[in-house]
């Protein structure tokens, strides 16, 4: 494969430019074939131990090179690019120590979705697509067993997800074995071909994937499922927090500077959910008593849980009541925001085999005709409907879907800092958009108002929840707790939650403390140009550029504000 063979060749030395004729844009070209394996083969990454070893060389390498960079004359734009490749690659060569390819998911996710996603991403347009999409799939039972072959490595070392969460993957794995050859996901990419490519062709060439999928993936993922239930499952660990690993604790403050993009500790993120849950909760009980309602908060709490007025009574309705938001905000978003992206989203009806996806904003792509979705599950409509609108801002406008595809049209930029999903960042702007719906008067009623607190206090519940199971050696029941008592979740999604946060160390910590870091910052804007300050012009600032490490945003804030650039937006 090509990217393994750069990554060997790069490791040892072999490639690499002369110090005084080496540039950023080679170090960011080699750097991109790197880290996007799947876009540099025709396959799936090679994560063998010996081209992940081969791989973390060179990009040890690569920030050797951009070092070497110093004294070089770049552009503003540049000096931001080499920064933010600098931030990615030291987290990650800090990262390649723990060895990750070792546990390849986490709670309902992980690589036996990979395939999936690529296909609700594909678009196949030619006969050339076509066989390209046939021949990743014919990859993907070596693929499998490249994944095996890790897990085993686990599983001899003690680096395994908690038996819970063992459980809810073993269960989306006999999903996947059941489902009949027709209904696979993997075969919609060739379903959709246009009328361009001859019929018979067309039939030629689904009937060469069906055949793929029968004789090579199928029987790929039985195996998969074997491996799971004799191999993988009783040798799931007892305990849920990372803190039991080997080297766990260092693991896990690693896992949280990685989610956070801070310095903070595990003790002082714990310590700021506190002092969230504390506010949020004075919060609730105003908009709580703003309806009217005269009984103690646990009693509002089991009022609005199963009053069947704050819900939809099916799937169907609750899409059109979203849609209806959707409308609503689109119509809102030229106040406050100077730049808006081309690309449209909508809503999208998860498939069965997704339906265990935390995941609820599927990317669009600009240069392959697909749109930016919101995407529900099939049970969304038990959610309540007084937290939907702060939802659809959180997964549409203006959060996801407005940063992100603002951030892939930016072609003048490296294609790294397009896509790079920095949660701190992507999450954090997200969270910060609910709240700028009170401002922007998106929610309509003290229900609503209370719903949107309710989702922030979820996300302060994560800080103590998270740091509770990992760091401090919570039970579920414990953790759970925080959702139960404090938020209006339906109890089925308090338990979710619990178990996804079990089995993905730190990545829930991102949403608040990225949304606390936004709001300081509108408010250092705001306090420093007063009457001045100008809100469209100070979110283009934050989200026109792409996503990066909440430490750099900072300093492009304070930048901003000494150099009088904080002037209105076209």
């Amino acid at each position: 494969m090509r990217t393994a063979t750069l990554a060997l060749a790069l490791a040892a030395g072999l490639i690499h430019a002369p110090a005084l004729a080496d540039t950023l844009d080679a170090v960011v070209k080699d750097y991109e074939a790197l880290a996007n394996p799947a876009e540099a083969e025709t396959g799936w990454p090679d994560i063998s131990p010996r081209a992940v070893k081969a791989r973390n060389a060179a990009y040890r390498a690569l920030e050797k090179r951009l070092a070497g960079l110093d004294g070089q004359a770049l552009t503003p734009e540049q000096a931001l690019t080499r920064t933010l490749l600098d931030w990615r690659l030291d987290i990650m060569i800090e990262g390649a120590r723990f060895d990750e390819e070792r546990i390849p998911f986490d709670a309902g996710d992980g690589f036996f979705n990979a395939a999936n996603y690529a296909a609700g991403n594909t678009v196949v347009r030619t006969e050339a697509d076509a066989r390209a999409w046939i021949a990743r799939l014919g990859e993907l039972p070596g693929w499998y067993d490249a994944q095996i072959a890790n897990m085993r490595r686990g599983i001899a070392t003690g680096f395994t997800q908690p038996r819970p969460t063992a459980e809810g993957v073993l269960a989306i794995l006999k999903m996947a074995v059941a489902q009949p050859i027709d209904e696979s996901p993997l075969l919609k990419p060739l379903a959709a071909m246009p009328p361009g490519i001859p019929a018979d062709r067309r039939a030629a060439l689904i009937a060469e994937g069906r055949a793929v999928v029968a004789q090579a993936v199928k029987p790929a993922q039985g195996t998969l499922l074997v491996f799971f239930e004799r191999e993988y499952l009783p040798a799931a660990r007892n305990t849920l927090g990372a803190s039991g690993l080997p080297g766990g604790k260092a693991y896990y403050a690693y896992t949280a500077r990685r989610s956070t993009t801070t310095d903070m500790t595990p003790d002082q993120i714990f310590a700021l959910g506190e002092a969230e849950v504390k506010r949020i909760r004075a919060e609730m009980e105003t908009a709580m008593r703003a309806t009217g309602f005269t009984g103690s908060f646990a009693e509002f709490l089991a009022y609005v849980r199963s009053d069947p007025k704050f819900y939809a009574p099916d799937l169907k309705t609750y899409i059109e009541k979203a849609a209806a938001i959707g409308k609503r905000l689109d119509y809102a978003l030229p106040r406050w925001f100077g730049k808006l992206p081309r690309l449209p989203w909508g809503i999208y009806v998860k498939p069965p085999e997704m339906e265990a996806s935390s995941g609820a904003y599927y990317l669009g792509d600009p240069e392959k005709g697909v749109a930016g979705a919101v995407a529900v599950g099939r049970a969304s409509y038990r959610d309540p409907l007084f937290g939907l609108t702060a939802w659809m801002m959180h997964e549409g406008v203006p959060g996801h879907h407005l940063q992100i595809a603002l951030g892939q049209e930016r072609q003048d930029l490296p294609a790294f800092r397009r896509r790079d999903d920095i949660t701190a960042f992507v999450e954090g702007w997200a969270l910060y958009s609910e709240k700028l719906g009170v401002e922007m008067g998106m929610y309509e009623t003290p229900y609503d108002d209370f719903g949107r607190l309710s989702f922030e206090m979820w996300r302060a519940c994560r800080l103590v929840m998270d740091v509770g199971i990992h760091w401090k050696g919570w039970s579920a029941d414990a953790a759970e707790r925080c959702l139960r008592e404090n938020t209006a979740l339906p109890e089925s999604v308090a338990k979710g939650e619990t178990q996804r946060y079990i089995g993905w160390p730190a990545q829930a910590l991102a949403y608040k403390v990225g949304e606390v870091r936004f709001t300081a910052l509108r408010r250092r804007a705001q306090a420093a140009l007063g009457e001045g300050f100008d809100n469209r012009a100070f979110h283009d600032l934050l989200i026109a550029d792409g996503p990066m490490p909440l430490s750099i945003v900072e300093h492009r804030v304070d930048a901003w504000l000494a150099d009088g650039r904080a002037s209105p937006a076209g």
